[in-house]
């Protein structure tokens, strides 16, 4: 049995109200639906509410998943981006006005737990590095348009092919390439800028 089977499988038993179908549905995607929503919210606290919220959202309109129109992960990615996109819309006034001189102490402390425990592979010189690399991808992340910063994400940091990316994002994949194209400019310039202000 592949995987898009056991997924439809696990869908229609949790349509039929089988919760260890629901829980094992959950296992399997939430560290892909957290990462999504981390790096477009950007906080560990908004990431693990929107998470939270998809779930729900998934819970409620399972029933309307129709396998035959792509990927259940396509699927998942598009109830994810849609609700990411109404809280953008209802957040949008409050990022506008907050500093983009986040103190770096503060985000580090909201890193996933993953993200904050060490490789002991590497020097502490190269953790050091790794971290600070992460950080300013990260912070260049947020200063990018919510479109391009949705198409750079689930291109590069979730490996999605632009044919899924054009399904989740309902737009042509031409259209997909434009923008992961220009986000990976324009994050690009703002990491070079960065890294002149620093040396």
């Amino acid at each position: 049995m592949d995987e898009a089977q056991v997924v439809g499988l696990l869908v229609r038993r949790c349509i039929a109200g089988d919760s260890a179908a629901w829980e094992d549905i959950v296992q399997r995607h939430h560290r892909r639906i957290y990462n999504i929503c981390y790096r477009f919210a950007g906080t560990s606290d908004d990431a693990q509410d929107l998470t939270q919220e998809v779930f729900i959202k998934m819970y409620r309109t399972l029933g309307s998943y129709d396998a035959s129109k792509g990927a259940f992960m396509t699927w998942v990615t598009t109830v994810t981006r849609n609700l990411l996109v109404d809280h953008f819309r209802k957040t949008k006034q409050d990022r506008m006005t907050d500093s983009l001189d986040t103190a770096p102490s503060e985000h580090e402390d909201a890193q996933p737990l993953s993200a904050q425990i060490a490789d002991p592979s590497k020097s502490a010189h190269e953790q050091v590095q790794s971290r600070e690399t992460k950080e300013a991808v990260h912070q260049a992340l947020q200063k990018l348009s919510p479109e391009l910063r949705e198409a750079v994400i689930l291109r590069d940091l979730q490996d999605m092919d632009y044919k899924e990316i054009a399904g989740a994002l309902k737009v042509p994949e031409g259209t997909v390439k434009s923008r992961i194209n220009r986000g990976r400019a324009e994050l690009a310039r703002l990491l070079q800028r960065t890294y002149r202000q620093v040396i």
